[in-house]
């Protein structure tokens, strides 16, 4: 995967929002077969149109909006993950900031540099979010599962290098019922040139992207 020059261009990760519509089924009513069977219609019609009988499948939605991402990580794992950055963090500005909502960490400590990114995006239902959750995986293969949190999730290191620089890149993705959670943390050393090892990268992102699902779910308590 070639890559781009950095910093600039690591600002170009984020993804657009997806959002997937939940369909439901409508009911319908057969045609009377005979005169004679008018009175068991009527009675059927009748249970059928009853307020306590659902029109439509409601669809399975745990998160309504999207936390806040600058929120979502303690300030010690920001200090350990992005020495020198403010704890603050960034927020990207967003199309619909109920639906998806990023920070970004980034700081050059001596030669070292490290970026971080937080993601929530909230889609229509359960059904949709592992929909979308398998797509991105798919396009991200060699990577692993990540066990005890959320529904599912995913980790992947890659390692690019660009006129001798290298940079190592590590993406995190969860899926916590319609919410979807992605990390990613990358690391270069501009002096010697190398990058951080992948067991940093990687454990760095894992680590993130735990306490952000944390954030998800308390918020959803509250």
């Amino acid at each position: 995967m070639r890559s781009l020059p950095l910093p600039l261009a690591l600002t170009a990760r984020l993804s657009p929002v997806v959002v997937l519509a939940a369909a439901g089924w409508a009911l319908s009513s057969g045609p009377a077969a005979t005169p004679a069977a008018d009175e068991r219609t009527a009675t059927q019609k009748t249970e059928d149109e009853s307020p306590t009988a659902p029109a439509t499948a409601a669809a399975s939605k745990t998160y309504s909006s999207a936390p806040s991402p600058c929120d979502s990580l303690g300030s010690k794992t920001i200090k350990d993950l992005v020495p020198g950055a403010k704890t603050a963090g960034k927020e990207i500005p967003s199309t619909d900031s109920k639906l998806r909502r990023t920070c970004s960490w980034n700081a050059l400590k001596g030669y070292d540099y490290r970026w971080l990114d937080v993601s929530f995006e909230i889609t229509a239902s359960d059904e949709a979010a592992e929909t979308s959750y398998k797509e991105r995986i798919a396009a991200k293969s060699g990577g692993g599962d990540v066990p005890g949190v959320g529904d599912a999730g995913y980790s992947v290191v890659n390692l690019t290098t660009e006129d001798k620089q290298q940079t190592r890149e590590g993406v995190v993705m969860i899926r916590a019922s319609n919410a979807l959670i992605s990390v990613t943390y990358s690391g270069s050393d501009f002096e010697s040139k190398k990058a951080p090892s992948t067991d940093e990268i990687n454990k760095g992102a894992i680590k993130a992207a735990k306490e952000a699902a944390a954030a998800l779910e308390d918020g959803q308590k509250g």
